[in-house]
């Protein structure tokens, strides 16, 4: 299979070259590095991102030095198959690359991954700092309150260690050697799990409309412009969906990605729309912003790059989290309109309280 794209387009934010010289721009890089199974599907998967430069397969975890690939599937050595990504933190953040990773995978399978069993083809987070270490929290503990898994997730967060690049022959391997690579993807059981899980939406943004940087502006108030487009926010309860309490869902002003549900909405008190959890985690972005405090990160559409608002550790249960988030960013959706206006997947989420399939 083809290696699913991270579509985050210049809409609002813009692109740009800074004049950074390649010295410069390789000393900016980051490294992050991802346990979750099989290293072909891992890395095949990674090597698509817009932002990633690349993708190593390898071992890491266990105490032996420069093990080999027999070693390490005979379980003996206490490594496991991973992937080490270098990334551009100024093209893609490690919150969307941690995104990305929850949905590549079973997160809550101890014994293995899939066909392959064994402590070897466990899945991990390994952070490279404290700032990595509690975003991978914070994203597993958001993963874990969508409930799509159905089963508690056990992959731990662990600080990093020495990475082992694994032999030539496994670099690339989906590139090489397409026919097996394709094969053993779908005979191990991946395919169909994450197509069941998330259809076409595995780590990527749909959004309903594409339109060209000036269109978008062009059908935006200035209000909207302004937040979206510049990053600004609005008066706290002087805005249209603070209090709005109609079922439905909420979407990217620019794009019509879907965000945010009626169902995860939550007062506040602050005067503005707030979720206790993002309905489509692949369409949120969450970065570092200047000045912001512990553990606060600003939010932008992964499609668009809109800005929405922030994401504050505060909110309440399940998550602990509240995305505070402008009305001018969004577009409300009721629940008797989805389907009229191309949202209509979303109906099941509002069946009455005591039908089955009612999201609690």
């Amino acid at each position: 299979m083809a290696p699913v794209l991270l579509l985050v387009s210049a809409m609002c934010t813009g692109s740009k070259t800074d004049g950074s010289s390649p010295s410069e721009e390789h000393r900016a890089l980051k490294t992050a590095t991802f346990a979750g199974g099989c290293f072909w599907c891992m890395e095949a998967a990674f090597q698509g991102l817009d932002g990633v430069v690349e993708a190593v397969s390898g071992y890491t975890g266990g105490k032996k030095e420069n093990p080999d690939y027999r070693e390490v599937c005979s379980g003996t050595t206490g490594h496991i198959e991973a992937v080490q990504v270098r990334f551009d933190p100024r093209k893609i953040t490690y919150a969307s690359l941690l995104n990305f990773f929850w949905m590549q995978f079973d997160p809550t399978d101890a014994g293995g991954s899939f066909v392959d069993r064994g402590s070897q083809y466990r899945s991990a987070v390994f952070f490279h700092d404290s700032r990595q270490k509690k975003l991978a929290e914070i994203s597993k503990k958001k993963f874990q309150a969508l409930g799509v898994f159905g089963k508690p997730i056990v992959t731990p967060i662990l600080p990093a260690g020495k990475f082992y690049p694994a032999e030539e022959y496994h670099q690339d391997y989906f590139l090489r050697n397409p026919g097996p690579y394709g094969r053993y993807r779908a005979g191990s059981g991946r395919e169909a799990f994450l197509a069941l899980l998330w259809g076409e939406r595995s780590g990527r943004a749909r959004p309903r409309k594409r339109l060209s940087p000036e269109e978008s502006k062009k059908n935006l108030t200035p209000l909207q412009r302004r937040v979206a487009c510049g990053g600004g926010t609005e008066p706290p309860f002087k805005n249209p969906y603070w209090n709005e309490k109609r079922e439905g869902i909420y979407v990217d002003v620019v794009s019509g990605e879907p965000l945010f549900s009626s169902l995860d909405k939550f007062d506040s008190g602050t005067g503005w729309p707030s979720f206790f959890r993002s309905m489509e985690p692949q369409n949120i972005l969450e970065r570092v912003e200047g000045g912001a405090g512990e553990g606060v990160f600003e939010v932008r559409s992964a499609y668009a790059g809109s800005h929405l608002g922030h994401v504050f550790p505060d909110g309440p249960e399940p998550t602990g989290l509240r995305y505070c988030i402008n009305s001018a960013a969004l577009r409300f959706i009721p629940r008797e309109d989805l389907e009229k206006e191309g949202y209509g997947e979303y109906r099941t989420l509002f069946k009455r309280a005591g039908d089955p399939g009612k999201r609690e």
